[in-house]
């Protein structure tokens, strides 16, 4: 009988010191785990933190390549033009640093359709002509103008009801939100307008812009040296019918940039409506985006900073998004 106790109590025994080792085991995992998993987490945010920074040194070799190429052409007595020959346009090559690698690249704003444009600030009015090249801007790319009521209703002001989605609309979303009822800060403002999907916003964002803010009884405006086709062909209506023309256009300014406006209405074909598109036009630009990115050990960080280059060569920063 008492040779069973004892075995007994050993078996109980056994079982408690093998109890206490998986659990110590457990513990020990349980441990290493949280540690690997906390010193992945400390090194995926400081690789992130190094891939911000080099994100951001792009941004400021961007700043300096526009502030060079401003000063070479306050060098001149002569009022140079703003084109896709200049130093910013020029691709950057990616930039080895430290283990990481930085880029970026430059476009200046002025070679689109500015969409704060199509509505007079003092009077809350459209503005006739901007609206009709936003809706052939449209036809061109195959974009449903369906969106343009919704749009100019965005930044109109309250209570300038023309047809396009208003604050009920907006209301019964979720979540719920207001229109702008003003300009566009931002080109991401374009994502929340009624009938704008992703895949309608990547589009158009290659061709509208929110700057700069539009002015009393100002119209649409771009740099014919740097504008896409696209938006040349939206300028005025004998464009978008003769896709002939537009190529020459390109092909003439990639020969020679337009120094002035009325070069442009010197070329063959242009001349019977070149009063009406000098109206629209410009040879210089003063909104730049630099698009940077920032890539360090699998961490890559990216941002998009619109500066207005001053003709001194310094930048005012008008914004400023991160990814």
């Amino acid at each position: 009988m008492v040779k069973r106790l004892r075995q007994r109590e050993r078996g109980i025994a056994l079982l408690a010191v093998l109890m206490g080792v998986a659990l110590m085991t457990l513990i020990v995992v349980d441990f290493t785990t949280v540690a690997t998993l906390g010193y992945l987490s400390a090194a995926n945010q400081a690789n992130e933190l190094r891939a911000y920074y080099l994100a951001k040194s792009s941004v400021a070799i961007g700043l300096g390549l526009l502030g060079q190429d401003a000063r070479n052409k306050a060098a001149s007595k002569n009022q140079l033009p703003d084109t896709l020959n200049d130093i910013w346009a020029t691709p950057y090559p990616q930039t080895k640093v430290d283990g990481g690698i930085a880029s970026l690249s430059i476009v200046d704003e002025n070679r689109k359709i500015n969409i704060n444009q199509m509505v007079n600030p003092s009077n809350g009015q459209q503005i006739k002509n901007s609206v009709l090249i936003l809706e052939r801007l449209f036809a061109v790319l195959g974009v449903s103008n369906q969106i343009i009521p919704a749009l100019i209703e965005w930044i109109s002001p309250p209570g300038n009801n023309i047809g396009g989605a208003g604050l009920d609309y907006y209301a019964r979303l979720i979540p719920p939100y207001a229109p702008r009822n003003g300009p566009m800060p931002t080109i991401g403002d374009l994502k929340m307008v009624a009938g704008v999907d992703e895949a309608t916003f990547l589009v158009l964002k290659q061709f509208l812009t929110v700057v700069p803010q539009p002015q009393a009884n100002g119209g649409i405006v771009v740099n014919i040296n740097t504008a896409p086709p696209e938006v040349i062909a939206a300028l005025v209506p004998e464009l978008t019918e003769n896709p002939t023309l537009v190529k020459e256009i390109v092909l003439a300014r990639m020969l020679r940039p337009f120094a002035k406006t009325t070069d442009v209405g010197n070329l063959p074909g242009v001349g019977t409506f070149s009063t009406r598109l000098m109206q629209v036009l410009t040879t210089q630009s003063k909104y730049f985006t630099i698009s940077a990115t920032g890539s360090f050990a699998g961490s890559r960080k990216m941002v998009y900073a619109v500066f207005q280059r001053q003709s001194n060569g310094t930048a005012l920063l008008a914004s400023w998004r991160e990814e």
